[in-house]
């Protein structure tokens, strides 16, 4: 376990060295289209349900509600121009590199759930899932990510949890960077 955590802050530390120039350049851009403000900072579901603060590009306007955007009116309305650029790109989770070097997320786990997603919760819940940290990518992620429901994604965590192994971390990586470059199910 101790071996993991040093291999994750390594790769995260390494990263966040390599995309300093995009993370410079997209919240030098946030600053000045969004008047200063550069992350969105959503309290989310961890680790055995405890509640942490999960870091974003913003890519929605500050007016918008607390909601997972799937369950917004008019998505539209609240994603920015830019931040339809970023979440296509998935730009906007890189500040969570600094989530994992804080140990509240990993690299591969089931997305963190909003706090306010008591379905998603419950389900998790029932299944164990919250012993598992929660990932910036994950199964749910590469195999229907925004065109999932709610059932779907818990039944893909649980796949996840009893099936986790390094191959499959591998394999989940890998077709995260894939299906992020084509697009593939991203809706919003």
């Amino acid at each position: 376990m101790y071996i993991n955590r040093i291999i994750e802050i390594f790769f995260a530390f390494i990263l966040i060295i390599l995309v300093s120039p995009i993370f410079l350049l997209i919240s030098f851009i946030l600053f000045f289209y969004n008047r200063g403000n550069i992350f969105y900072i959503s309290k989310r579901i961890g680790y055995k349900n405890i509640i942490f603060k999960m870091y974003k590009f913003r890519s929605m306007k500050t007016s918008s509600p607390e909601l997972a955007t799937h369950l917004l009116v008019s998505q539209d309305q609240y994603i920015t121009k830019f931040g339809n650029f970023l979440r296509r790109f998935s730009l906007d989770e890189i500040p969570q590199l600094y989530n994992i070097l804080k140990g509240d997320m990993t690299f591969i786990g089931p997305r963190p759930a909003l706090f306010n997603q008591f379905d998603l919760i419950e389900l998790r819940s029932q299944n164990s899932i919250q012993l598992i940290k929660p990932g910036i990518t994950g199964w749910a992620q590469i195999n229907g990510r925004d065109n999932l429901t709610i059932k779907q994604k818990v039944e893909l965590d649980i796949y996840y949890y009893k099936n986790k192994s390094l191959l499959l971390n591998l394999k989940i990586l890998f077709l995260t960077v894939y299906k992020v470059f084509i697009g593939k199910d991203i809706k919003h």
